[in-house]
């Protein structure tokens, strides 16, 4: 490539990370002015921070990466680093803290923003590795977009007026009565990961082969009306259904139902939704479950948690080329009619409602709508290495973390791929999390027209985690 095509290379490449930041900062905007400065300040729950801490949070760690690291100046306010350092402060301690007010929270981070975009119109994306493709840009861009999903889960623990909204979501198409049950996903190995997303961050890397056993895996989320007959059923008083840990649980929090439900004076079932009291859709994807409440629906249902590998298989594996996409639909990046996220709605869609974003083997809604347990692990892919802080992601592994996959309708796109991982405490509910199940299957039951063509020899595969 010659040098006028690198230039205008690099220079579309940081116009995409300047709008990249620009929208991640509009939507942190909306979140903490669409409420007054005593509801920012003020702890909804003591398992999450003040909106206020959230909002000077990613302004500092926009400041300690792009503005010091990649720019090399002189830091702005070196004063507050260990205040904004999730590491040092449990969440149930930040009010404590002597926080940033509302105003100079939203000084700190303009100036921030104006000092690291002017970094960025100077910087040559070559090169060093934290730099190359506009990964420190795209890291902190992820960063910000996944603060605001926790600003958001946090309005939804607020008590008040409605202070967020948006239009409902698009309904099923009429023909999503008629999708089958599940899918079968054949036995075969396919690519795990990835090592070429540019923005992808060390927990999805490198891309391994996996060899997954035939199973079959729901064609959508598991709806609210099917959890309700698991609760109507007496699911939550019955402890063969729950594991050991679970069960305790469900006794010690006296889990009755999903967070947010609630019964009327009829026995009908009713929700809270962003400060909204209304009848509970049935043919939406259930949200603001645990995963112990999901294991423990599973076995009800004669079924499990998928694992990882099977979730990914099922989402990004296309038997015609043998390849692995970056999306179920293709590589192309999410529009509006492949998936629900970036808070665009305010809720899950109903089950069905986007056929352009199904898999290429035929299973709905693996992106967005509502984050997915798996029975998964949180533990480092072979081959992983940290980088660029083993904060991210490895101090995290050996704990009881389990994985979530697929993202939600509060996940923006830029930080929601066919193999980003998120991870979670088992017992969180305050998270836009549902999930689906799946199931062994024989291969005497899988057709003959469902093996996978591929080119990677099962014996290099690695042997994925059997459940």
């Amino acid at each position: 490539m010659n040098l006028p095509m690198i230039e205008m290379e690099q220079e579309r490449l940081r116009d995409h990370v300047a709008a990249e930041l620009t929208r991640a900062r509009s939507r942190t905007e909306l979140l903490t002015t669409a409420i007054d400065d005593g509801d920012l300040v003020r702890q909804h729950s003591p398992i999450m921070s003040p909106l206020v801490w959230d909002l000077a949070h990613v302004g500092n760690q926009e400041e300690l990466w792009l503005v010091r690291d990649v720019g090399g100046r002189e830091p702005l306010r070196r004063d507050i680093d260990e205040l904004y350092d999730a590491f040092q402060h449990p969440r149930k301690e930040r009010p404590a803290l002597p926080l940033l007010g509302p105003d100079e929270a939203r000084g700190y981070v303009a100036t921030v923003r104006d000092q690291a975009l002017d970094v960025l119109a100077g910087s040559a994306l070559t090169g060093r590795r934290l730099v190359a493709g506009g990964f420190a840009f795209g890291m902190i861009v992820q960063h910000e977009q996944q603060h605001d999903e926790t600003m958001l889960a946090t309005h939804q623990l607020r008590v008040g007026d409605p202070a967020l909204h948006a239009p409902a979501p698009p309904p099923a198409p009429p023909d999503a009565a008629q999708l089958p049950a599940e899918v079968v996903i054949p036995a075969g190995p396919f690519t795990m990961g990835t090592s070429t997303e540019p923005w992808a961050l060390d927990n999805e890397r490198p891309a391994h082969t996996v060899h997954v056993p035939a199973f079959a895996i729901d064609t959508v989320p598991v709806t609210n009306g099917r959890f309700a007959e698991f609760v109507d059923a007496g699911g939550y008083h019955q402890p063969h259904w729950w594991t050991g840990e679970g069960w305790r649980h469900r006794c010690d929090a006296g889990l009755r139902a999903p967070l947010f439900w609630h019964r009327d004076a009829d026995s009908s079932w009713w929700r809270t939704r962003f400060g909204v009291v209304e009848p509970l859709p049935p043919a939406e994807p259930v949200c603001h479950v645990s995963y112990h409440e999901a294991a423990a629906f599973a076995r009800w249902a004669g079924r499990r948690l998928p694992n990882e590998a099977e979730w990914e298989k099922a989402a990004r594996f296309d038997p015609s080329s043998g390849r692995s996409r970056r999306y179920p639909w293709g590589d192309e990046d999410p529009g509006p009619q492949h998936a629900n996220l970036g808070q665009r709605h305010l809720q899950p869609a109903p089950a069905g409602a986007y056929p352009a974003g199904a898999s290429p083997l035929g299973v709905h809604q693996l992106i967005g709508d509502v984050w997915e347990w798996t029975s998964s692990d949180f533990a480092g892919y072979p081959g992983f290495a940290a980088y660029p802080y083993r904060e991210y992601s490895e101090v995290f592994f050996g704990g009881d973390y389990k994985v979530l996959r697929g993202g939600s309708f509060g996940t923006d796109a830029s930080a929601c791929r066919g193999t980003f991982r998120n991870w979670d405490h088992p017992i969180r509910r305050q998270i836009f999390a549902g999930f689906r199940c799946a199931r062994n299957v024989a291969p005497s039951d899988v057709a003959p027209s469902d093996v996978e063509p591929t080119d990677v020899s099962p014996r290099d595969a690695v042997k994925a985690e059997q459940v």
